[in-house]
């Protein structure tokens, strides 16, 4: 196939598409029907103090759930330097887009034999390898995007691709609400095969629709092997990165901003179902209906933001994301489910995070691709915009989970993650205007 030049608009869209193919994943695994799933299998099979055994331990299930993500991201922080040195020297990210998109989607498709207590170490255990599968991937995938846009059309190219995921992952999350709530209509007796279906469906999606990116996407372009040497020099690059942040203070600082509203982002994200289903006490049907509206309302907060960033500049527009939500975190913590009408608190929240959701995470993208300095190794670069979001997310579940642990309740939780926003407020104030970037 001919090769297509950067800022064409089939390689954008291309492009954009892997988006459409992996969102499922955190829509449906991290976010919606898993999470809810998870936490209502454990309830079945835990003791009267609501604790469950593991590793000869007994651990309240919402925490095993933190640091099990936890320990997958530490693995991805871990290897992707690791990674994207390899993938820098021989020019050939697309195969290892291939190959975490491959061990995300088995590892999902495996959640479907999670149905009880003696299956607890599967769910674990694929949660870790699809998390890793998912965020591995996002390392190749993100590094592409200069490669196939140029500054001036970022913003809209990352939001773009944001969009297409949105779109995607509520087209399944509607048939796996449907499926769940309806299980009859499919002929299904067994109210745990519902929802294990849909965890197959997301890694058939994923694995599918990726091939259309495949297909555009530039290959081994420095047609080089990897060796032993190159294993271990995506550190020292990573170090290299990580010692000229000192002369780029804009990037900086940027990163810094970036890791304290991705420890809050993040960890909303993961917990977001967990927290609506025990703190709140929904119901999984309202817990997926809002986690959808909140989908389709970003497909519009990406594309609104993405157009007030061209008009009142990238940082002024993330600064005003970072305001809604540590707005939210405040008003989370308040409520309570002996409230009256809780549950049109938790869908007006969802609305609310629907429009900065997709604007942060495209915004933070595009902004730090347009801070970057010229230079061809794009993936070494992203690799430590990758780990700076791990370990931020790992710190963001350690301190979820150990506060949970402390109080018993994840309200406190919630509260400390308005913390983090504020923070990434304060970096930003300190990040210099640049010719893309104001």
């Amino acid at each position: 196939m001919k090769k297509l030049e950067r800022g064409s608009k089939k390689l954008i869209n291309a492009w954009a598409f892997y988006d459409w193919a992996n969102s499922v994943y955190p829509l449906v695994i991290s976010t919606a029907v898993f999470p809810i799933y998870y936490s209502s299998m454990a309830s079945s099979f835990a003791n009267i103090e609501g604790k469950i055994g593991f590793l000869g331990a007994l651990w309240n299930p919402t925490t095993l759930y933190d640091y099990t993500l936890a320990f997958s991201f530490l693995i991805v922080a871990f290897i992707s330097p690791i990674l994207s040195g390899i993938a820098d020297y021989t020019g050939d990210k697309l195969k290892f887009l291939k190959r975490f998109c491959l061990l995300g989607s088995i590892s999902v498709i495996s959640l479907f034999f999670f149905k009880g207590e003696s299956t607890l170490w599967i769910a674990l255990l694929c949660t870790v390898f699809a998390s890793i599968g998912f965020w591995g991937s996002i390392v190749f995938y993100n590094a592409y995007l200069p490669e196939v846009a140029y500054p001036e059309q970022q913003d809209a190219v990352s939001a773009k691709g944001f969009i297409y995921g949105y779109v995607g992952s509520v087209l399944l999350l509607i048939f796996s609400l449907v499926l769940v709530q309806k299980p009859e209509w499919f002929g299904i007796t067994d109210p745990t095969f519902a929802p294990r279906i849909t965890f197959a469906l997301v890694g058939v999606w994923w694995f599918g629709f990726a091939q259309i990116t495949y297909k555009r996407l530039p290959k081994n372009e420095l047609n080089q092997k990897s060796d032993k040497e190159y294993i271990w020099n995506g550190f020292l690059e990573l170090k290299s990165v990580f010692k000229s942040l000192n002369s780029q203070s804009h990037l900086k600082y940027f990163l810094m901003a970036f890791f304290f509203l991705s420890v809050g982002v993040q960890t909303i994200i993961l917990m977001a179902g967990i927290f609506g289903s025990e703190e709140l006490g929904l119901p999984t049907f309202n817990l997926i209906l809002t986690i959808l509206i909140v989908q389709i309302v970003a497909i519009f907060g990406a594309y609104l933001f993405s157009k007030l960033s061209d008009r009142i500049g990238n940082i002024s527009t993330l600064k005003i994301t970072l305001c809604i939500w540590g707005l939210v975190c405040f008003i989370a913590f308040v409520l309570d489910k002996d409230q009256p009408n809780v549950d049109n608190y938790f869908y007006a929240m969802g609305i609310v995070l629907g429009f900065v959701l997709g604007a942060t995470q495209s915004l933070t993208r595009s902004t730090y691709s347009k801070l970057l300095p010229e230079t061809q190794d794009h993936a070494t670069y992203f690799s430590f915009y990758d780990v700076t979001e791990k370990i931020a997310i790992v710190l963001g579940m350690i301190v979820f989970g150990l506060l949970i642990a402390i109080t018993g309740s994840m309200q406190y939780s919630v509260l400390a993650l308005a913390g983090f926003f504020f923070m990434a407020f304060l970096c930003l104030f300190k990040l210099k205007r640049t010719k893309y970037v104001r």
